[in-house]
């Protein structure tokens, strides 16, 4: 019976969105593609890396546009991918199909976008556990505050700016760290 007890302490102890091991670099993540098939990071090393979680009813949702033309702007230098997620007032209900659909019909996004997850709380997705906690990510810890945050991560795989949801996509700011 000690047994059981201490494997059921165990399990909850490191929940599903716990990051293992294997997941020391930004590189080491590999999550599913919004139209199937799967995005692997470690394909990405040498290129910068600006993710986004994304929604597609948010005051923020413009920002597509902003984010297409940086993908066309900087090509293969940059690679950006986005997450779409449900997390800030319901503002992302669809499904993936429905996303895509949303993307290509209203932004032409043709930039990546990863099958929606969750970016905050109980089910936070491993990728964002990574990018908000300063002991995986070596950079600082931070939250996940709107729809739209970005992160940036050099050609090395390591995180160098968080940036505003607020901050456009094509601003200064942005275009300086590129």
């Amino acid at each position: 019976m000690k047994y059981f007890i201490l494997l059921f302490m165990f399990s909850f102890l490191f929940s599903k969105n716990e990051l293992s091991a294997q997941h020391k670099s930004i590189y080491d993540f590999k999550v599913e593609s919004l139209e199937g098939g799967e995005i692997d990071f470690a394909k990405f090393k040498g290129k910068k890396i600006l993710i986004v979680n994304t929604a597609s009813k948010c005051g923020l949702t413009p920002q597509y546009e902003g984010l297409e033309k940086l993908h066309e702007q900087f090509g293969e230098e940059l690679i950006i991918v986005g997450f779409p997620a449900n997390n800030f007032m319901k503002q992302e209900p669809g499904t993936d199909k429905e996303i895509a659909s949303f993307c290509q019909k209203n932004y032409g996004v043709s930039f990546l976008m990863a099958s929606k997850i969750s970016v905050k709380g109980k089910n936070q997705h491993p990728i964002y556990t990574w990018l908000t906690q300063k002991r995986y990510n070596n950079f600082k810890d931070n939250k996940v505050k709107w729809n739209f945050q970005k992160y940036l991560i050099d050609e090395e795989g390591n995180l160098i700016a968080v940036i505003s949801p607020s901050t456009k996509p094509q601003s200064d700011k942005i275009i300086k760290l590129l």
